[in-house]
């Protein structure tokens, strides 16, 4: 795997590797073994050791362009740093330190963009609403009034959310004026109860506009939406593709996501015409993927241009 394969231009999402490899000197290895020269540091059950990297660093060149909030903490229900919009002070305050550490870490290790994910409903009334409206469209699948349905929950969610909301703008305007040297990214939810949906995110970056504050697009998460009836990726780029600071490159189905690329439903050249130059391009395959499949998404994304 140290063998160095042919450099291409995308970035590795760490969380590809599962728990196959748990040092992160391991993973540089084998990311610049499969051509990539830039990793992101990404989710997954048990973080890496970060041992051994500065030396594995100055050995390959690779760097890290992106790390996901939340990357250095085990993935054991809901994560701190998921609670940013969160009503009860001290779950936003310790939501705030893990984006801090988070934060000193980026530094440390020379990464200059950080990702958010957003949070979910607090209300328990609706998170019921939302698990069980789940549980039909797995069982029954999609008809019109079910979409009808969704669409009018996911709406209820957001203008319910609107003081989460506004928690979440004052916890990423208090961190963006912390560190004007850290870029941060946000990224929309998968789920109904999510949320950052489409309008909220709208809210979001128009309120900070001025912070620096950037979108990061989620292919998979938006497919999953777009079959549920919601805004379909078109209109996600269309809208927030001028503030796109990176994306994560997946395939998915209607059930889903983290597929290889080119082995799902996405159309990816509709994303080719939306998404800017500048965008961070990461493969973000599931990690029940391996290497034939996350190179196999490379020459699928490189042969159509993309």
């Amino acid at each position: 795997m140290t063998t160095p394969g042919i450099p291409n231009e995308y970035t590795l999402s760490t969380t590809c590797f599962g728990s196959r490899l748990l040092n992160i000197q391991d993973q540089v290895f084998a990311a610049v073994g499969m051509g990539f020269r830039r990793l992101e540091l990404g989710l997954a059950e048990t973080p890496p050791s970060m041992d051994g990297l500065e030396d594995s660093r100055r050995e390959t060149g690779v760097t890290l362009p992106s790390m996901v909030a939340g990357c250095r903490d085990p993935l054991n229900g809901n994560m701190a740093v998921e609670r940013l919009g969160s009503l009860v002070p001290e779950e936003r305050d310790r939501a705030l330190n893990s984006v801090r550490r988070h934060i000193r870490l980026a530094r440390t290790w020379n990464c200059p963009r950080i990702v958010v994910r957003g949070s979910k409903v607090e209300d328990p009334e609706l998170r019921a609403e939302c698990a069980e409206l789940r549980r039909r469209w797995e069982e029954d699948g999609p008809d019109p009034e079910l979409r009808e349905e969704v669409a009018a929950l996911v709406e209820r969610v957001q203008h319910s959310g609107h003081k989460h909301i506004e928690q979440l703008c004052r916890s990423l305007h208090e961190l963006s004026r912390e560190s004007p040297d850290v870029t941060f990214a946000l990224e929309p939810g998968r789920q109904v109860e999510d949320l950052l949906g489409f309008e909220a995110m709208g809210w979001v970056l128009e309120d900070l506009e001025g912070t620096g504050l950037t979108y990061w697009h989620d292919v998979g998460r938006i497919h999953l939406r777009e079959r549920l009836g919601l805004p379909a990726q078109g209109e996600w780029l269309d809208r927030f593709g001028s503030r796109m600071e990176g994306i994560h490159l997946q395939d998915a189905t209607a059930d889903e996501t983290g597929l290889p690329v080119g082995s799902g439903e996405v159309d990816f050249k509709l994303l080719e015409e939306y998404v800017p130059s500048s965008a961070e391009r990461v493969v973000d395959v599931a990690d029940k993927h391996g290497r034939a499949e996350i190179l196999a998404s490379v020459r699928f994304l490189l042969d159509h241009g993309f």
